[in-house]
């Protein structure tokens, strides 16, 4: 089921009408002309969120002079980490040469301290071997995170991957044994070692292999560097490259990597920067 955040932000980016008094257009460039420069949900987006856009089709887009991929509808998606700044700038140059600047807020959220023990003294304090494996993972999934692909599945609506007690949130500070940690950028949803999970969106299998933190994990592409990450599986059932439908099965839930008991990670990133999940899924 999509989720309603999401779903009450497309409406708003449907293309306008032609203004009142001036001559009809026709044909695609006519429809392109009378198309509002730029849309975007009326809600105003937060450190951890995902936002949604539109701009005429063939317009260039760029969020604090960074290029943003824009869809051949005029779509495009743009993300806040969990420490974004206050004001971000929006600008948006049509075909035509129009430009477009808007200053867009960013709301502030504040964040959990999650205090976790009874970890493997490994798994907080890794030894030379296990941190040139990590390296080499982290030089992985950054390099997929660079991914910019087609696909227009990121504005699709996103569905829960499984159900269960929420045991962590996005953005908390982690203590970790005692030792203060980075945040925690993604949700953790606690079930059984078996419970089915299944793709929050549609997408393309990145990857599907076992790390040394998150153990059997699985990356999906949904399009415009928007990417889900599921990790501690006890099973993967995908292949890389493989395309999947939003809701279906990937894998099961498990206690893989580091971890003290069975549950989901589930994480988003647009790009490298991490998104907070939970408010693209549905209501639980």
């Amino acid at each position: 089921m999509p989720s309603r955040r999401l779903a009450l932000a497309l409406p708003g980016l449907l293309l306008g009408a032609c203004a009142g008094g001036a001559a009809p257009a026709t044909g695609r460039a006519g429809e392109a002309a009378a198309a509002p420069l730029l849309e975007l949900p009326p809600e105003m987006p937060s450190q951890g969120g995902l936002l949604l856009g539109r701009a005429r089709p063939g317009s260039r887009v760029a969020l604090d002079g960074r290029a943003v991929s824009v869809a051949p509808d005029g779509r495009f998606a743009l993300g806040f980490g969990r420490d974004a700044a206050p004001e971000a700038e929006l600008a948006v140059t049509a075909p035509d040469g129009q430009v477009e600047r808007r200053r867009l807020s960013v709301a502030r959220r504040e964040w959990d301290v999650q205090r976790i023990n009874g970890l493997p003294g490994a798994m907080v304090s890794p030894n030379p071997q296990q941190l040139a494996r990590i390296g080499r993972e982290r030089e992985r999934i950054a390099a997929l995170r660079k991914v910019d692909s087609r696909l227009p599945h990121f504005a699709e609506g996103f569905a829960w991957p499984a159900r269960g007690r929420i045991s962590g949130v996005f953005g908390s500070q982690r203590i970790l044994n005692g030792e203060p940690r980075a945040p925690h950028l993604g949700l953790d949803i606690a079930a059984p070692t078996g419970t089915p999970c299944a793709a929050m969106g549609a997408g393309r299998v990145l990857l599907a292999d076992d790390l040394y933190f998150t153990g059997n994990t699985v990356l999906l592409d949904h399009g415009h560097g928007v990417v889900s990450l599921y990790a501690h599986l006890s099973a993967m059932d995908v292949r890389e490259g493989e395309m999947l439908a939003r809701g279906q099965r990937l894998g099961a839930i498990g206690a893989t990597g580091r971890v003290t008991g069975p549950h989901l990670h589930l994480a988003l990133h647009w790009f490298a920067t991490a998104l907070d999940p939970r408010p693209l899924l549905p209501p639980a």
